[in-house]
């Protein structure tokens, strides 16, 4: 501040300056720098209880280190997969390469065949990927299951171990209706084999763990876990021989994908409570195409134990037979239908169209006849009819439900004979 006084005729200019209040800055600085060193010193505390620690500042030597904190993260779900594991395999189907003799003719108007030993690795290559579990060791052989869907139509069968080792496998048997295959395998590198559960005895919700090569072997001895979402499913597919039938299934929303095909699920105490067959992951309802996830289905094991044991012995799968030739009602048409003389109520059902001799439907059964149940159960269609029936065994008795015409009538059928007994195209 600037202040002019007269003295002496002189004028005396006084200057003077304002005080400065010190108290008043170094108070809000004092605070900001409180608030920043608490804030490191929170930050250095919270790092280091998330056991980081933080070493290499600027002009040290030292280096960032993990944590040297151990503890067990073992549970059930791991002594499961742990006890189980090993017996899970990788199943690849090898297929005749037709497209190097066709790329071959192309090029040189020859066939590739000529120059090559017919059935050679050459000409080979991968058709498929799948899963499998070793379920038995006898001597100098292991036995493997896994889906019929994943063999089929496979010139070489090579199964890849747990631990990367691959060996040649040989086809045992295969049954397109359960599709289910058992192969063989030599058993010098086999340390693990699985346990088969009583499926009968699975609940809904408990846990299901899936293990398998989803989307083949880069993706070997994948775990999935989720629960039992249902039991007693009814999943109708189309097999092999492009006919339709329908299977009793497990559902689960452990993650099933392919390449889990023939893989294990199994439950808490690491069993096999059933083989992984298919999923669901899109509807086809009005051609909409929703996505769906969770929706994965397995062969229950005491189904799979029934099959893999006459696989064994047999080769292929011994089941009772009517010895009838059908179709389905829903198929015909309305000129047909009316040439039945059936009740007009009678929409759905098998339509007898031959009966075989010497077989258990003689005598009983007539050709037109309209078979509406089995056993007191709907059948609509002829998948109906087989799911129903290969539930029996050789020597059990069923009670047939069919119209003559207007006549609705119930006869007993003794199952004296088997799918061997058949003559083409009957059932």
């Amino acid at each position: 501040m600037l202040s002019v006084n007269k003295k002496g005729g002189r004028d005396v200019k006084k200057i003077t300056f304002q005080k400065v209040n010190y108290k008043k800055i170094l108070k809000p600085l004092s605070v900001i720098l409180v608030g920043f060193i608490g804030g490191v010193a929170g930050t250095l505390l919270i790092l280091n209880m998330a056991g980081i620690s933080i070493n290499n500042v600027s002009g040290s030597s030292t280096k960032t280190t993990t944590s040297k904190v151990s503890y067990s993260n073992t549970n059930d779900t791991t002594k499961a997969v742990e006890k189980v594991r090993e017996a899970v395999v990788s199943v690849i189907n090898y297929q005749s390469n037709s497209s190097s003799n066709d790329l071959y003719m192309q090029m040189f108007g020859g066939n590739l065949d000529n120059n090559t030993n017919n059935g050679s690795d050459s000409d080979l290559s991968i058709a498929s990927e799948g899963s499998g579990v070793i379920y038995k060791k006898d001597g100098n052989s292991a036995y493997v299951v896994t889906n019929n869907h994943v063999v089929d139509g496979a010139s070489q069968i090579e199964i890849m171990l747990s631990d990367g080792t691959k060996v040649v496998g040989e086809l045992v048997g295969t049954d397109t209706y359960s599709d289910i295959a058992v192969v063989k395998i030599a058993s010098d590198k086999v340390t693990t084999v699985a346990e088969f559960a009583n499926s009968d005895k699975i609940t809904v919700g408990e846990t299901a763990i899936a293990i398998g090569s989803p989307l083949g072997t880069d993706y070997a001895n994948s775990v999935t876990q989720g629960i039992v979402s249902s039991l007693s499913r009814t999943v109708t597919m189309t097999n092999d021989d492009g006919e339709t039938i329908s299977t009793n299934a497990i559902q689960t929303d452990a993650a099933i994908n392919p390449g889990n095909s023939g893989g294990a699920l199994i439950n808490i105490e690491g069993q096999v409570i059933g083989i992984n067959s298919s999923k669901i992951s899109s509807t086809s309802d009005s051609g909409s195409g929703n996505s769906v996830e969770g929706m994965g289905f397995a062969i229950p094991a005491n189904d799979v134990v029934k099959i893999i044991n006459q696989l064994e012995a047999n080769g292929k799968v011994i089941r009772p037979a009517l010895g009838i030739t059908m179709a389905n009602l829903s198929d015909l048409s309305t000129t047909t239908i009316s040439r039945l003389n059936i009740p007009t109520s009678v929409t759905s059902g098998i339509v007898v169209a031959s009966v075989q001799s010497g077989m258990p439907a003689e005598g009983v059964l007539k050709k037109y006849d309209v078979i509406t149940a089995i056993d007191d159960k709907d059948v609509s269609s002829i998948t109906d009819l087989q799911s129903v029936l290969y539930g029996h065994s050789t020597g059990d008795s069923i009670k047939v439900t069919f119209y003559r015409g207007t006549d609705k009538k119930t006869e007993t059928i003794k199952l004296t004979k088997t799918t061997q007994d058949l003559s083409s195209s009957n059932q």
